[in-house]
């Protein structure tokens, strides 16, 4: 074992609808959109992670830009495959290393994922010389990240926004008590704003300028405190056809994505209508905890603070949280092991 021991590295993987993160040696050795290019006429991968996310929407026939992952699940089994094992490849401490070490590792998946799906994660990193395979529910590694003692008989409520899901979910004594997982994130808000564009300007942007603008100057409330500037946004009008530009406001951003934050608040109060009474009560003197890269969206704490009663806080580094979270339970594997799937 202790020859083998020395042949084995621990990596943590929190493998995102929009970005994969992972952790080596408590470090974050990788933070890419999880997004591949793929040249058509040979099948190769030409480049993943950032390089291929410059390509988005800018490629000819012959490259095919791939997001592996929709709603949280593996929908392209190959390409998935291929991502994981470039990032992996491209670890630093990994790249001296002759040949692939043997994998012990931790991968966080959405609460509501089904077997079959649960399965296709596992083989993907199995086929990247993964020999010890451990799942975590997503809720759960944000939680363990934010810094909330899990373990506790003490109930914590989590609403972790990601790229492809939403999920909301209530913790106690290492369990999920209640959860939900809604298929409303940060993908469906870039589509809003693409929606919004074309209807209210007749502007024709692709996905990476509504990324960028829901970036810069996202909102979920009409009236913040300290309001982004407006945005010039370029695009190709609907009407002519020529390149145009437009300057939008956060009050048309926050208009935009009304929709879809209602039905993100209307799940965090079914599940908290599920909450046993207890845990309610708990609940109301910890508040809710945001994490995930949708968190970040100017005025949500408040709005879901506003519709809940309850305080709202986000995490610090949400967009990092989750594998934070999965990180400490590989180095505690042993004190995990409870809420690790095996």
């Amino acid at each position: 074992m202790g020859f083998f021991d020395f042949m084995t590295e621990d990596i943590a993987i929190d493998l995102g609808t929009a970005n994969t993160l992972i952790i080596h040696n408590d470090k974050v050795v990788i933070d890419s959109p999880s997004i591949v290019a793929r040249d058509r006429i040979s099948g190769k991968i030409i480049a993943v992670g950032k390089e291929a996310s410059m390509m988005q929407g800018k490629t000819h026939e012959n490259i095919k830009t791939i997001r592996p992952l929709k709603d949280g699940v593996i929908a392209d089994f190959d390409a998935s495959e291929k991502m994981i094992s470039l990032f992996i490849k491209s670890i630093p401490a990994l790249k001296k290393r002759m040949f692939t070490p043997a994998l012990r590792m931790v991968v966080c998946i959405p609460s509501g994922i089904t077997e079959v799906e649960m399965r296709a994660v596992k083989e993907s990193c199995e086929r990247v010389n993964g020999k010890e395979v451990y799942l975590i529910h997503e809720p759960m590694a944000a939680a363990i990240g934010i810094g909330i003692d899990i373990m506790q008989p003490k109930g914590n409520m989590i609403v972790d926004i990601g790229g492809g899901t939403t999920e909301i979910a209530v913790i106690a004594l290492g369990g999920i008590v209640c959860d939900k997982s809604v298929k409303i994130a940060g993908d469906v808000f870039t589509n809003d704003i693409v929606y919004y564009m074309r209807t209210q300007h007749n502007l024709f942007v692709g996905e990476t300028t509504a990324e960028k603008i829901k970036i810069q100057i996202g909102a979920a409330i009409e009236d913040l405190e300290t309001p982004p500037e407006d945005m010039s946004v370029q695009g190709r009008d609907l009407l002519t056809g020529k390149p145009k530009q437009v300057e939008v406001s956060y009050r048309e951003i926050a208009k935009a994505l009304d929709k879809s934050i209602q039905r993100i608040e209307d799940a965090v109060m079914e599940t908290l209508s599920q909450t046993p009474p207890e845990l309610a009560a708990d609940i109301y003197n910890t508040g809710i905890y945001l994490a995930g890269g949708g968190s970040m969206l100017r005025g949500l704490d408040k709005r879901i603070s506003q519709k809940t009663d309850l305080p709202v806080y986000i995490a610090e580094d949400p967009l990092r949280a989750v594998v934070r979270g999965t990180g400490m339970a590989l180095k505690n594997i042993v004190k995990f092991k409870s809420i690790l799937i095996k």
